[in-house]
């Protein structure tokens, strides 16, 4: 048996028709970039997330790039997020100069530590954001997070890309704080047929500068109030998100349902003692998409090993993130060493991402469940510890 860590074309298969006739629409309107389907889905994602406002741009890097622009963060300003996630968090802090500052993660969620965050306010000058990021799908500790905030007087900017789709007991991932951003990427819950994004945010003035600013700082044509960029977004891309995000809950109860399988089954066959599974802090909350599932993420000891083990048995797998950013050769400038941020490192060499998405059978879980139990009764280990 083959299980692919994710299968877009079983996604595409009972929509194609209608994305095609969107997509058709698109090109015999001629209006290929912005315009009336990027109006819809900007709207459609503002009363989704219950956002004050959505500004569609190109990528979910540029989502946070524009974003941080319009708020005039630059050098001499510090912003702290997470070692442990996707480049992009740290990569956009550094393209406009300012000062990445790092906190350790929690060792059960993989989100950003309380205490560590709070530790790094108490000892950094001239913080002007702080990053939590919702990732895999689950989010971060927001009310904590956004009352550590308060005290100091920084904004939250909450680094949603995976998590679309999610919410906390506060509100939905992306549109709990004063802004975030989403990925639209096409391995995304929610995704495009290529690169896209979306900004939210509470404050009318503030959306209207990243308005301005993904297009150059243009308005009216041609004049420039402020230097920004080509964020724009692409009217088929925005076509083809209109017509999947009235099945996003459906897809993301699918994906939930599928974590439950995974859990039953590992406790079936034993192994949730030899692995660690996803943790679901906002579970019993009332909260009924707490978390999404975007990657379904355990610890497994020897995991380079399992890793090959399951790719030989025609399993998909992947490995989010196999080394933290503060131990990017790029980063090396900010002075970070190994050991000091011990739960990323741990993460980092331990996880493993499982495949998970709606259309995944049963067969093909319990299949993937059985030959993790086979690796493990060739190569015994101890109990799991997070």
């Amino acid at each position: 048996m083959r299980v692919p860590l994710l299968d877009l074309k079983l996604q595409y298969a009972p929509l194609k028709a209608e994305i095609l006739a969107a997509i058709e629409a698109v090109a015999d309107s001629q209006t290929l970039v912005l315009g009336p389907q990027v109006e819809k889905l900007e709207a459609a994602v503002a009363a989704y997330t219950g956002a004050g406002h959505a500004i569609g741009v190109s990528s979910g890097t540029d989502a946070q790039l524009v974003l941080l622009m319009a708020l005039g963060i630059g050098p001499g300003d510090a912003v702290i997020t997470t070692p442990y996630t996707f480049f992009a968090t740290a990569g956009c802090v550094e393209r406009l100069g300012a000062r990445i500052v790092f906190a350790d993660i929690d060792p059960l969620t993989y989100n950003i530590s309380v205490p560590a965050l709070e530790e790094a306010l108490a000892k950094t000058s001239r913080v002007k954001a702080i990053i939590p990021v919702h990732l895999f799908g689950c989010c971060a500790d927001m009310q904590a997070i956004t009352d550590l905030a308060a005290q100091h007087g920084v904004p939250v900017l909450e680094d949603a890309a995976q998590a679309l789709g999610c919410a906390h007991p506060l509100g939905a991932a992306g549109a709990i704080s004063e802004a975030g951003w989403y990925s639209f990427y096409p391995t995304k819950n929610l995704g495009a047929f290529g690169d896209a994004g979306m900004v939210t945010c509470r404050d009318a003035k503030l959306a209207d500068r990243i308005r301005s600013l993904r297009n150059h700082g243009m308005e009216p044509r041609y004049y420039h109030h402020s230097v920004g960029g080509n964020f724009r977004l692409d009217a088929i891309q925005a076509a083809v998100l209109n017509i999947k995000l009235p099945h996003l809950d459906t897809w993301g109860a699918g994906r939930r349902a599928k974590a439950a399988y995974y859990r039953s089954a590992f406790h079936k066959h034993g192994l949730d003692c030899v692995l660690g599974l996803p943790t679901e802090p906002w579970a019993g909350t009332g909260v009924e998409n707490h978390h999404i599932y975007n990657q379904f993420i355990i610890r497994a000891p020897k995991r380079d090993a399992l890793r090959q083990f399951l790719s030989e048995a025609g399993i998909g797998s992947e490995i989010y993130y196999p080394l933290p950013l503060h131990l990017q050769e790029c980063f090396q400038s900010l002075g970070y060493k190994t050991g000091d941020f011990p739960q990323a490192e741990k993460a980092a060499a331990e996880t493993l991402a499982l495949p998970v998405f709606p259309e995944l059978t049963e067969a093909q879980q319990e299949y993937v469940v059985e030959k993790i139990g086979a690796f493990y009764a060739l190569q015994p280990v101890g109990a799991a510890a997070h």
